[in-house]
């Protein structure tokens, strides 16, 4: 796993401390962190497909707001503000049957009130899945 060392902390404490979560439930695997990038792998298995044995676009969006949601928080100053979605968009543009599908998260906007992650989805041999736009509202951490 690749962590960047600014973060390094953050994300080690993030990871020893974090509850379960539906990014267990389908599997999700974090593969790097960055303030500018976002990875992590998901398993095409009967968690992630829809009943057609084809991966569910609900599973590719979990995926996609999942690493866009944890860049966005990499990126601000947890003691007093976060991130929460505003709206995410999914283009699903090919099918997959099996094996594991690796999603990355890269910012395109990082602004004091909102942020926009772009995050790819693609297939065991580097093939669009899927292409999602999400936006985050940074707000204030209520104490």
């Amino acid at each position: 796993m690749h962590i960047d060392s600014e973060i390094k902390e953050k994300v080690e404490q993030f990871l020893d401390k974090a509850p379960r979560n539906m990014g267990d439930a389908l599997g999700i695997e974090f593969q790097s962190f960055q303030k500018t990038k976002v990875i992590a792998t998901m398993p095409v298995n009967a968690q992630t497909m829809q009943p057609f044995g084809l991966l569910h676009g609900g599973a590719s969006v979990a995926l996609a707001e999942t690493l866009a949601s944890i860049g966005a928080w990499l990126n601000v100053d947890e003691r007093y503000k976060t991130a929460v979605g505003l709206e995410i968009n999914a283009n699903h543009v090919k099918a997959v049957r099996g094996g594991t599908v690796t999603g990355t998260a890269q910012p395109v906007h990082r602004g004091a009130q909102t942020q926009v992650w772009e995050i790819r989805i693609e297939n065991e041999q580097g093939k669009l899945v899927c292409l999602s736009r999400c936006t985050l509202a940074v707000i204030n951490k209520k104490h």
